[in-house]
């Protein structure tokens, strides 16, 4: 038998347990990635299963494809929606200048595994670079994320060519204090003055200055920089990594680029 004082001590204790602090579980990260995959050049078959074996292994939540072709004339279907059939579980968004039905769209993707609330696309100016950049907002852990996917003028000299895109981009984005992953193809190091407004934007580099040394594959002709950039509102994200991948595969690179990604950790 429980005696009288042993139930009062209970029923004095059972308030103070009902009120105590729930631990919460850590949101999950968001992984992201970007690749320019070097449309069909080279032995494209190839590249392809390397590709995949490449994202397949960074199990990324959303991928940001660059310079990504679909040729009717070659008899070459969309190579975003390629890449993600072979994945499985990536809701594609293409973007090109060329309309869609034209023979030939060439232009930048995003492939998304997560639900997803909108998305919209730009045409970047000056339109004689046949530049675009396109964002889907997705829900991740409960909370709306803006990512957004771009690939700037390639010229060494078209500094203010790429200056006047990023403008146009950031000045096209929602002002609704949704947090923001910028990523892709950017042709310009982190030090060009382009890139300078997104600083200003409050968006840092998940990719550490002087974490690479080259973010193009030397082998395939390039000289070595550090172009391909994921970028994070760091109110909303912690970078918990990040790091380059996609390296050569029996002597075979994946692409001419290599990718990077980012393991963004909700705060």
């Amino acid at each position: 038998m429980i005696d009288r004082r042993t139930l009062l001590a209970a029923a004095a204790a059972a308030p103070l347990a009902a009120c105590a602090p729930r631990a919460t579980a850590p949101r999950r990260p968001l992984r992201v990635v970007t690749f320019n995959i070097w449309h069909d050049a080279g032995n494209w078959p190839l590249r392809l299963k390397l590709i995949v074996d490449a994202l397949r292994a960074a199990d990324a939540d959303v991928i940001g494809l660059q310079e990504v072709l679909q040729d009717s004339k070659k008899n070459l279907p969309n190579q975003a929606e390629t890449i993600a059939a072979a994945l499985g579980g990536y809701r594609v968004e293409f973007m090109s200048t060329s309309p869609v039905g034209a023979a030939n769209r060439y232009g930048n993707a995003i492939l998304t595994r997560l639900p997803v609330v909108e998305t919209d696309t730009i045409k970047l100016e000056p339109f004689n670079d046949y530049r675009t950049a396109l964002r889907v907002r997705v829900r991740s852990e409960g909370r709306l994320v803006d990512i957004v996917n771009t690939h700037l003028a390639h010229q060494p000299d078209a500094g203010p060519v790429r200056a006047q895109q990023i403008n146009g981009l950031l000045g096209w984005l929602p002002s609704d204090d949704v947090p923001l992953v910028l990523m892709g193809d950017f042709n310009a190091p982190l030090d060009e003055a382009a890139l300078a407004p997104i600083a200003i934007r409050g968006l840092e580099p998940a990719l550490a200055p002087g974490a690479v040394d080259t973010t193009l594959v030397v082998e395939r002709g390039h000289k070595s920089r550090v172009i391909d950039h994921i970028f994070a509102d760091p109110r909303a994200f912690e970078v918990s990594g990040a790091r380059r991948f996609a390296d050569a595969v029996n002597g075979e690179f994946p692409s001419d680029h290599y990718a990077v990604m980012a393991t963004l950790t909700p705060r």
